[in-house]
């Protein structure tokens, strides 16, 4: 990166045009009709305008980040726009008088599946879907597991992230946690004494505090891949060495040498957690409550905990057998239709047989006799779910169904704006419409009428005209 800007700079710099003509996002000039900073001179400025936020909350001083030369300013950046934070926005912070930043930690971009990120292509995942998928701590451990400080990209690839999780978070670190906490809930009351090392005892602690400095200088680099690296190297260090103590055997055989060999092998789970915090903030919370050493520092790496007494233990990861990123909203095909033609069933009192335009021509069987004449039904324009498993219905095929609220009392349908085949949707969910569902799949979706409105998961369904609207203002489910 460095050779790249000198690059530029070698080539000689030219003027640089801080305006955009409108419409633009962002701040106008002042004094000047329809024109607006660009958002690169504006933006970083934010860093900032944060600082001085945070300061105002907690009563500190924002000069003493931003003018102190003692403060250590990083900013962590992408790939796309190295000219501007190594160029522009130092020229401007050494025009004010301002820090210049210690160090620009630059990062490739992220990619799905080898591709770049893309609605049309199915490669978009948003940290929502993510969310309601699987642990974002997980996530969190597959992009730690590939960053450094390079600018190479990071490819999520979804089995890679399974098969890191199981076969190295999962079964290397918290499974080594459980089974030294389990063993010692079980087996001495859950509490350790003194440790009485021997000789390899002592080169194994040795071993492992020189392997402390060279995480903590990964960390320091951010080469979050080389830190992570080392933790799953001291796990299996620790893994080993409660597999060849075999403290079940000892148990019966050498009490002292099995407490020994416990209290030495808690002191390396509190040091995994410790090292591991900074990738897995919330798993290392977990086991600290059930270490009973809440808030543990980077100064409280080493061997001398003895005499302690830990909590129950419990385990807190477990291994995945799917991810499925994909919200299973988004496989829906929910489409504003227009009621076009209503007759009755010719074999079942309580049905209509509707005509509809979803688009294109279909029919669809629906149990709204008893709620609805078929005045109140023709022209309106209702939702139907258009790619359920078409099903013949006493004799007669039905080529969609359409939703309703229920209360157990009534039944209101859900009006949609729009024209006759377009979608409804939610926010933060990218329609990707299977050919095919059945009952079953929609039905777990869950969705929900409330003040006049349909919810799935807090989200209001709509058209790109509005929002979709319950008949009757009926709340419950909608089915």
């Amino acid at each position: 990166i460095k050779n790249y800007v000198l690059k530029w700079i070698d080539s000689g710099l030219e003027d640089w045009c801080i305006s955009r003509d409108a419409p633009y996002f962002g701040f106008k000039i002042p004094g000047e009709e329809d024109k607006y900073y660009y958002v690169w001179l504006d933006a970083p400025i934010g860093y900032i305008a944060s600082t001085a936020n945070y300061c105002k909350r907690t009563g500190k001083n924002v000069y003493d980040y931003w003018k102190n030369p003692e403060t250590k300013i990083v900013h962590f950046i992408g790939k796309d726009i190295v000219y501007f934070h190594f160029l522009f926005w130092p020229a401007m912070l050494m025009g004010v008088g301002f820090n210049l930043p210690h160090n620009l930690i630059v990062h490739g971009f992220l990619t799905v599946n080898k591709e770049k990120f893309s609605k049309s292509r199915g490669t978009f995942i948003t940290a929502k879907e993510f969310l309601s998928a699987s642990d974002p701590e997980f996530l969190r451990y597959y992009y730690a597991s590939n960053l450094t400080a390079s600018i190479r990209d990071i490819d999520l690839n979804v089995e890679e992230l399974r098969e890191k999780i199981n076969n190295e978070l999962v079964s290397n670190i918290a499974n080594f946690i459980y089974r030294v906490l389990s063993f010692i809930n079980k087996n001495f009351n859950s509490k350790i004494g003194s440790i009485k090392i021997t000789a390899e005892d002592r080169d194994l602690i040795k071993q492992m505090k020189k392997m402390f400095k060279e995480i903590e200088k990964n960390y320091e680099q951010c080469d979050f891949r080389g830190a992570i690296k080392g933790v799953l190297e001291i796990s299996s260090l620790c893994n080993k060495y409660f597999q060849d103590n075999q403290p079940w055997v000892l148990v019966k055989t050498d009490t002292k040498r099995c407490e020994s060999v416990l209290a030495l092998s808690l002191n390396m789970v509190k040091n995994i957690v410790i090292l591991i915090k900074p990738v897995l903030p919330e798993f290392a919370r977990k086991i600290e409550k059930q270490i009973c050493l809440e808030n543990l520092k980077w100064s409280d790496l080493g061997f001398d905990l003895k005499n302690h007494k830990i909590g129950k233990a419990e385990i807190v990861l477990r291994k995945i057998e799917t991810i499925n990123l994909i919200d299973p909203f988004s496989r829906i095909d929910l489409r504003v239709v227009e009621i076009e033609g209503v007759e009755d069933h010719p074999h079942a009192e309580n049905l209509y047989v509707l005509k509809i335009d979803a688009g294109e021509e279909r029919q669809i069987v629906a149990g709204l006799k008893k709620y609805y004449s078929k005045e109140d039904l023709l022209g309106k324009k209702i939702a139907v779910l258009c790619n359920i498993k078409p099903a013949f219905i006493k004799g007669v095929e039905s080529e969609g169904m359409l939703i309703a609220a229920d209360n157990k009392k009534d039944i209101g349908l859900i009006f949609a704006k729009g024209n006759p085949g377009d979608k409804i949707f939610i926010e933060g969910v990218e329609p990707r419409p299977e050919k095919e569902i059945d009952i079953k799949e929609f039905l777990k979706l869950k969705l929900t009428a409330k003040e006049g409105r349909v919810f799935y998961k807090g989200s209001i369904l709509k058209t790109n005209q509005g929002f979709l609207k319950v008949d009757k203002n009926i709340e419950g489910d909608v089915v």
